[in-house]
C-alpha cells in the first residue's frame, strides 16, 4: 500500500511540472503603447492696432462760473430773474436804488462845466496877451502867468472829466448785470435789503453749463509708464491735448457726447501722488451738472503692431516677473520671459519677448513642462479670437 501511495504522488507531480511547461512556452502578454506627446491648445501671435485707454475717476465742474457780487452800496430795489433760469450776458439782475448815484453824476457833470468855462476865459485870456506882449502893452510876467493859469485850468477840466466817469460808472454799477450767460442759481437777497460794495457774500452765482469740464486723476506713475512707452517707439501719442475722451455716469450708462482732452496739470498732489487732467465735454441737455462723479475713457495712446496675448496665458514667476509657455519649431515647451504693460479687457499688452508667429500655449498648461514634446492645437476658446482695436479700459498692475 505504501508503494502505491508513494507511485500516485509522483506522478501528480510530474503532471503538474508538465503543464506547468507548457504553460510557460506560450505567448507573451502584450505591453502597453508608449504615450503620444501632450495635446495642448494654443493661438498664435498676430499685431494689431490698437488704442491704449486709460479709465479714469472725475468730477464735473463748470465751464464758467462768477459770483455776482455789488460794486456799490444801497437798498435793492428789485430782482430781474427767476431762480434757476438761463441768463444772457449783460442781463439785468439786481436794480439798486440809483438816486444818491444820479445825484453824485449831475453834480460831476457840473463841475466838468465850471472847470470848462474858467479854462476857456484864461484860453481867451492868453491869445490876447500872446499879441500884446509882442508891442510891449503888457509885461513878459503877466502873459507867463496867464499861461500858468491856463494849464491849472485844463488840468482841472481832466481831473473833472474824471469825476464825472466815476460818477458814471458808480450809476451803471446800480444796474448789476449778468458777467457771463448760464444758469443762475438761488438768490441769497431779496427787494430792500442793503448791500455794501465788494461785501463777502455773493447774492447769487451763474455757472456756465454747456461746455462743461470733467477733471480727471491719474496718478504720477501711471504717467510716468505712458511717457517711458512713448519715448521707446512702442506707443504713438494720441496727440498732446486732444485726446478723445468718453464718459461713463455714475449709474455706469454711457454719456452720450464725446469730449476731448483740455490739458494735464504740471504738478503732482502730494497727498495723492495723483495729477490733474481737465476735459472738455458738450453738454447741450445739461445732463452733467457740476459736482457729479463720472468715471472717464481717456485715449492716451495708439499702437499700429501691438502684440497681445489672454490672461490665461501668462503667470508669474515667485520674483513677479511675468512668462509664457510658447511651443518652438521642434513642438517643444519654451519658457518665454515678457514684459507686459497694460491689461486691455481680458488680454494683456506684451511690449517685449513675443513676435509675430509664435505660438503661446493657452490651454493644457497644468499637464506640462519645459523642454517636452507636444501636439499643438488651436485652442478652442474665445482667447484664440483677435483682440478688438478698442480694447476695454483697464488700468495696468
Amino acid at each position: 500500500m505504501r508503494i502505491k501511495h508513494s507511485t500516485l504522488s509522483t506522478t501528480a507531480l510530474l503532471a503538474l511540472a508538465g503543464s506547468l511547461a507548457l504553460g510557460g512556452c506560450g505567448k507573451p502578454d502584450a505591453q502597453p503603447a508608449a504615450p503620444g506627446p501632450q495635446e495642448v491648445g494654443i493661438i498664435v501671435v498676430e499685431p494689431h492696432p490698437f488704442a491704449l485707454t486709460a479709465e479714469l475717476p472725475g468730477r464735473t465742474a463748470p465751464y464758467l462760473i462768477a459770483e455776482v457780487r455789488p460794486q456799490v452800496g444801497g437798498i435793492i430795489q428789485k430782482r430781474a430773474f427767476t431762480e434757476g433760469d438761463e441768463v444772457k450776458s449783460g442781463a439785468l439782475l439786481y436794480q439798486i436804488d440809483p438816486a444818491i448815484y444820479q445825484a453824485a453824476y449831475d453834480s460831476a457833470k457840473a463841475a466838468q462845466a465850471r472847470a470848462e468855462a474858467n479854462a476857456e476865459v484864461l484860453r481867451q485870456k492868453a491869445a490876447r496877451y500872446a499879441n500884446l506882449v509882442e508891442i510891449e502893452a503888457v509885461s513878459r510876467q503877466d502873459d507867463d502867468d496867464v499861461k500858468a493859469l491856463l494849464k491849472q485850468a485844463e488840468a482841472d477840466v481832466i481831473s473833472a472829466q474824471a469825476a464825472v466817469d466815476k460818477a458814471r460808472i458808480d450809476l451803471d454799477y446800480t444796474q448789476m448785470k449778468a458777467p457771463i450767460p448760464g444758469r443762475i442759481g438761488r438768490s441769497t437777497v431779496t427787494p430792500g435789503a442793503l448791500v455794501t460794495a465788494n461785501q463777502t457774500d455773493a447774492l447769487a452765482t451763474i455757472q456756465q453749463l454747456d461746455p462743461i469740464y470733467v477733471d480727471l486723476n491719474q496718478s504720477s506713475a501711471e504717467l510716468l509708464r505712458l511717457r517711458r512707452n512713448l519715448e521707446s517707439g512702442h506707443l504713438q501719442s494720441a496727440g498732446k491735448n486732444s485726446a478723445r475722451v468718453r464718459l461713463l455716469l455714475e449709474d455706469g450708462t454711457p454719456y452720450q457726447h464725446e469730449g476731448k482732452l483740455a490739458f494735464t496739470e504740471v504738478s503732482v498732489d502730494q497727498t495723492t501722488g495723483s495729477v490733474t487732467l481737465r476735459a472738455v465735454f458738450p453738454n447741450p441737455e445739461q445732463q452733467l451738472l457740476p459736482g457729479m462723479y463720472v468715471r472717464a475713457v481717456l485715449e492716451q495712446a495708439t499702437a499700429s503692431d501691438a502684440i497681445t496675448v489672454p490672461h490665461q496665458a501668462v503667470s508669474r514667476t515667485p520674483r513677479g516677473g511675468a512668462q509664457a509657455m510658447v511651443v518652438n519649431a521642434e513642438n517643444k515647451v519654451e519658457v518665454r520671459a515678457l514684459q507686459v504693460d497694460h491689461a486691455l479687457g481680458d488680454r494683456w499688452l506684451v511690449t517685449n519677448g513675443l513676435k509675430a508667429g509664435d505660438r503661446v500655449i493657452v490651454d493644457g498648461l497644468q499637464k506640462i513642462r519645459p523642454d517636452t514634446e507636444v501636439k499643438p492645437v488651436p485652442a478652442a476658446t474665445p482667447a484664440n479670437t483677435a483682440a478688438p482695436s478698442s480694447p476695454a479700459p483697464s488700468n495696468a498692475r
